[in-house]
């Protein structure tokens, strides 16, 4: 019986030697925006006012910005590495403070993370607006209508 408990408890600790356990390839994760990359794509480009200035002369071109996020997710720090002026960098500058990231566990160390993003600012595409309306009111008076007929609005409105 001793014998056979021995053994037992050689099998286990063999299998215990033999699982290996999945650890993270990185110490510290990676903040991370909620919903991913294109996520952010979609939030900046919501949130990106094209600057006066630079539309009336015409300014298009890229911002590239290295952003500093604290543990908390929040962007604390704002560099502009390449800028256009004209008022951009500053647009650009804006929405980077906007983004919020999720930081996974960080084993109790404060951390900051450093990302790079570029921000493209390209002129609108200008569409042309055609305002028409016309609308009609005819009382039951009018020589244009029957005697029996009801008060009747026409509405035409094609933008």
């Amino acid at each position: 019986m001793l014998v056979t408990v021995g053994a037992f408890r050689n099998q286990i600790f063999f299998e215990n030697l033999m699982k290996k356990e999945l650890k993270d390839k990185h110490f510290l994760g990676k903040p991370v925006y909620s919903g991913g990359t294109k996520s952010m794509q979609n939030f900046l480009r919501d949130n990106k006012v094209y600057p006066k200035e630079a539309l009336d002369l015409g300014i298009e071109g890229t911002v590239s910005i290295r952003y500093t996020i604290d543990y908390k997710g929040k962007v604390i720090q704002v560099k502009i590495l390449s800028g256009i002026g004209h008022g951009c960098d500053e647009e650009a500058e804006r929405i980077v403070r906007l983004l919020k990231f999720e930081v996974p566990k960080t084993r109790k160390i404060k951390v900051q993370y450093q990302k790079t993003v570029h921000i493209h600012f390209r002129k609108p595409e200008q569409i042309e607006i055609i305002q028409n309306i016309q609308y009609t009111i005819s009382k039951p008076g009018d020589k244009k209508t029957s005697k029996n007929a009801k008060p009747s609005y026409t509405y035409q409105i094609q933008w």
